[in-house]
């Protein structure tokens, strides 16, 4: 089970942080994910993080999110953070957590996610 939370509403330029934190899972080793989903769209990658061996992960970020978004993760906590940083009216959308079995892979594909957080709305004035 997947629980998100730190939507709200922000003036574009300012910041918010997205939390998701895991139950009944080992976590570790599993590629979490941050989507979002803006009215009439599809769902989006937004940024991922996952096991890439020994105590090492590697995280990626959609070019739309590049230099002003970073993801980072706790195992300690099974949980993982979406900073979101110089935000503008264009990042407004539900924002969803997403965990994937396929340890050391991180798909962009919304489908093949195995597990959900139910969303959290951000909405960026202008």
């Amino acid at each position: 089970q997947l629980q998100a939370s730190g939507g709200g509403l922000v003036q574009a330029g300012g910041s918010l942080r997205l939390s998701c934190a895991a139950s009944g899972r080992t976590f570790s080793r599993d590629t979490m994910a941050w989507f979002r989903q803006a009215p009439g769209k599809e769902r989006e990658f937004v940024g991922g993080n996952r096991w890439s061996g020994g105590s090492a992960y590697y995280a990626e970020l959609a070019d739309s999110v590049k230099g002003r978004f970073t993801i980072s993760r706790d195992n300690a906590k099974k949980s993982v953070y979406l900073q979101m940083n110089s935000l503008k009216p264009e990042d407004t959308a539900v924002y969803y957590c997403a965990a994937s079995l396929r340890w050391s892979q991180l798909p962009t594909t919304a489908n093949v996610y195995d597990y959900w957080g139910q969303g959290t709305q951000v909405t960026v004035s202008s």
